[in-house]
């Protein structure tokens, strides 16, 4: 039976980019716009709280660490610090900045990028980006105004991904050698849910998970693009899901009080991290981003 709870009593304006760290178990995440990243247990226990100084669009495991994909860039983080390094920075430009991101199964991490809101910049140019271990940077696709909802087929050779702002998954093959992506294949329109995709997951038999943020729910789609299942949420506008915890059975799912612009909710509860238990469902171990010095 699917039981609902939250995770401790940590809130976050902007919710986004859980990660379950199966080497210390604990799940991390971040509150966006302010800059924040969070460890806890699976019982809720606070156990770090690192600030940087510009927006976190998503985080990742590393060698060493943690990647997260900052507004300018990616850059290395020490988990027992909190310290940051960039690795590789990102052509200036103040319309965008790195939001959803995700590591591949071969150790790289890729992130799309979201148009800055208030910037006036339409259409927007916002790309998906892979990072690889040499620190080298590679632009995979374009024209994204919020990049979101990465993530990768068990095998590693089909990378999903979506801009929330036109409704469509899409699928492409994915080489796990070299990291070139295929054709665009769209997989799901989730405007026919309710709602664009935000982020997404995959679990163990290659269903993905998937926000529905205006829905109010998270949807669990094959890979063929049924809609096997919709899960109703107590809280409002979910943001990412990822699998964690013993066996990585449970499901935690980050929400959104105040996104800056679109989305604000005055729920008492809005921002809190969900803990979905008893899906029937498992998760992947999460890639790790591997540093080639």
């Amino acid at each position: 039976m699917t039981a609902i709870r939250f995770l401790g009593d940590h809130r976050a304006k902007l919710g986004e980019s859980p990660v379950w760290d199966h080497r210390s178990g604990w799940l991390w995440w971040v509150d966006a716009l302010a800059g924040l990243i969070h460890a806890a247990t699976p019982d809720g226990q606070a156990r770090a709280r690192f600030q940087v100084d510009q927006p976190v669009g998503s985080i990742g495991l590393a060698d060493g660490g943690l990647i997260a994909a900052l507004a300018d860039g990616f850059h290395h983080l020490d988990m027992r610090t909190g310290a940051t390094r960039p690795i590789r920075l990102l052509p200036a430009d103040p319309t965008l900045r790195l939001n959803d991101g995700k590591a591949d199964r071969a150790g790289r991490f890729l992130s799309a990028q979201a148009q800055v809101h208030g910037t006036g910049a339409v259409p927007s140019r916002g790309g998906l980006w892979r990072l690889d271990a040499d620190g080298e940077a590679e632009r995979l696709a374009g024209g994204l105004e919020v990049g979101n909802a990465i993530c990768f087929a068990p095998d590693g050779r089909t990378l999903y991904f979506a801009d929330s702002l036109d409704g469509f998954i899409r699928a492409h093959a994915y080489d796990p050698v070299t990291g070139a992506i295929g054709e665009r294949r769209d997989l799901i329109d989730c405007r026919t849910l309710g709602s664009g995709p935000d982020g997404a997951t995959v679990d163990a038999q290659g269903n993905l998970w998937v926000a529905l943020v205006l829905a109010q729910q998270v949807a669990c789609i094959s890979p063929r693009g049924e809609v096997l299942r919709r899960i109703d949420l107590p809280i409002p506008y979910p943001a990412c899901p990822a699998f964690g915890g013993p066996g990585r059975a449970t499901l935690y799912v980050t929400t959104i009080a105040d996104s800056g612009h679109r989305l604000r909710s005055d729920h008492p509860d809005a921002g809190r991290v969900l803990a979905i238990e008893g899906l029937g469902a498992t998760g992947l171990a999460e890639g790790v981003y591997h540093i080639r010095e």
